[in-house]
């Protein structure tokens, strides 16, 4: 079994370098590399937002929700996973004809609002995608380890090694290309997987009844899910990349909607996947992993397919995020080559490859990252507004910050207390943080521009 898990890993791995390359356009210019600009159609880019989006957390997380809060809260967090593809569908375009040659949201920031907000931008993007991409590659350590024989630690190196390759030569496209085979082929290794677990299910399985936690909890993390999941995506740039390799505003809208409808249902399925983990009486491990818990009555051969959809999965989120955080760092100096811009793609795998190889949990850090996100996206959206302002932006972003602390503050009765809160110190997410920044910055953003109204800076 060992060598045909190492087989059928190697020859996944290399079918995606095989597909990157055989189809690759040559990159024509440093615009080419990081936005394959006009060149995509809908399809491709429902798929390969699909992809992108849904990484080896979708094993962990639906499946914890559904185990553990149930349906309502499901809803939300597959409502959560598509609303950053449908908010891309409405604002995209408006930001493609404001800044027909841009390739990040960092110098829509800056072209709207100055300097320092796409500073700020750029850091909040670049922290969420390192732990986003550092999360993924450790989950796919763990997951190897559970599934296999094989270390962990091998098949992180192996994965990250692959989409270098062919993000380091191809850029953009090449990721693109393989999106649409991995958005397949996960979908189709996800459907054998829930056949396979459901027909093997013991007679009288069901024990016990179907989770669901009272209705204001599951509201509440339904809420925060959706705020959280909604606020960090609008600040991930594979997704403005794709922005602007759209060939027309349609297909943008077209594709964003289609990423964002095939998304949901995925989540939906993986969490009652969770909640019927629970219903027939399992322990789903500490930390819960429901999802794994059920492979105990699958037959052993499915931890192959198991794995290999694990695989996708990573892949898929991994080789966007390193040619999006190559654009965030490369478009912040001008004049960087295409061959220097090659190099930052490399490099800047090596301290997030040694991270991973931790084995260390990135919760926390990701919700730090989410709710940061969250004290910024109204303002930085709001630049489609003709009256918004770069001194009511600055503003709003600054008191999201002081009103993601003011809910912990006021109960814990200090500053500290507020700030421990906001940190998610039982890497737990909960709503308070994430609404106060959500309205704080709303508020004061909006109050700026009734109170200072300046001329339009122009149509959106």
């Amino acid at each position: 079994m060992l060598y045909a898990t190492v087989a059928a890993l190697a020859v996944c791995l290399l079918f995606f370098i095989w597909i990157a390359l055989r189809e690759r356009t040559p990159v024509a210019s440093l615009d080419d590399y990081l936005t394959a600009r006009g060149s995509q159609n809908a399809t491709t880019l429902g798929l390969s937002f699909l992809a992108s989006g849904l990484g080896g957390w979708i094993l962990f997380a639906p499946p914890e929700i559904g185990a553990f809060v149930g349906p309502v809260a499901l809803a939300g967090y597959a409502l959560g996973a598509a609303f950053p593809f449908f908010l891309l569908a409405w604002c995209g375009p408006a930001i493609r004809r404001r800044m027909p040659g841009g390739r990040t949201i960092a110098e829509y920031a800056q072209e709207r609002f100055g300097a320092g907000l796409r500073l700020w931008v750029s850091a909040l993007s670049v922290l969420y995608m390192l732990c986003f991409i550092t999360a993924e590659l450790t989950a796919i350590g763990g997951i190897t380890a559970m599934l296999s024989e094989l270390p962990g630690a091998g098949v992180i190196i192996a994965v990250a090694v692959t989409t270098l390759v062919y993000t380091t030569l191809g850029g953009l496209r090449a990721s693109l290309l393989t999106d649409r085979w991995q958005a397949w082929l996960l979908m189709a290794l996800l459907l054998l997987v829930v056949v396979v677990l459901l027909i093997n299910l013991p007679t009288g399985a069901i024990t016990r009844p179907w989770p669901s936690a009272p209705m204001e909890v599951s509201l509440s993390v339904a809420l925060t899910l959706v705020i959280a999941v909604t606020a960090a995506n609008i600040f991930h740039q594979g997704y403005w990349q794709r922005v602007w390799s759209a060939r027309n505003d349609r297909e943008l809208q077209r594709g964003a909607l289609l990423g964002g409808l095939l998304s949901m249902p995925v989540i939906v399925v993986l969490g009652a996947l969770g909640m019927l983990c629970m219903a027939m009486g399992k322990n789903p491990g500490s930390p819960p992993i429901p999802f794994f818990a059920l492979l105990s009555d699958a037959p052993a051969w499915l931890a192959l397919p198991t794995l290999l959809l694990a695989v996708a999965l990573v892949a898929s989120s991994v080789d966007t995020l390193q040619s999006a955080i190559a654009s965030l760092v490369v478009t912040a100096r001008p004049g960087v080559s295409l061959s220097a811009a090659r190099w930052v793609t490399v490099l800047l795998m090596v301290p997030v490859v040694l991270l991973s190889l931790q084995g260390l949990s990135v919760l926390r850090l990701f919700l730090i990252a989410d709710l940061l996100c969250a004290t910024a996206v109204v303002p930085v959206l709001l630049g489609l507004w003709q009256r918004m302002t770069p001194a009511a932006a600055v503003a709003g972003a600054a008191a999201g910050l002081l009103g993601a602390v003011i809910p912990g503050w006021l109960s814990g009765g200090s500053l500290q207390a507020g700030l421990l809160a906001a940190s998610f110190p039982t890497s737990v997410p909960t709503l308070a943080p994430f609404l106060g920044a959500l309205l704080a910055s709303s508020g004061v953003s909006l109050l700026m521009v009734w109170m200072r109204p300046a001329r339009p800076v122009g149509a959106a």
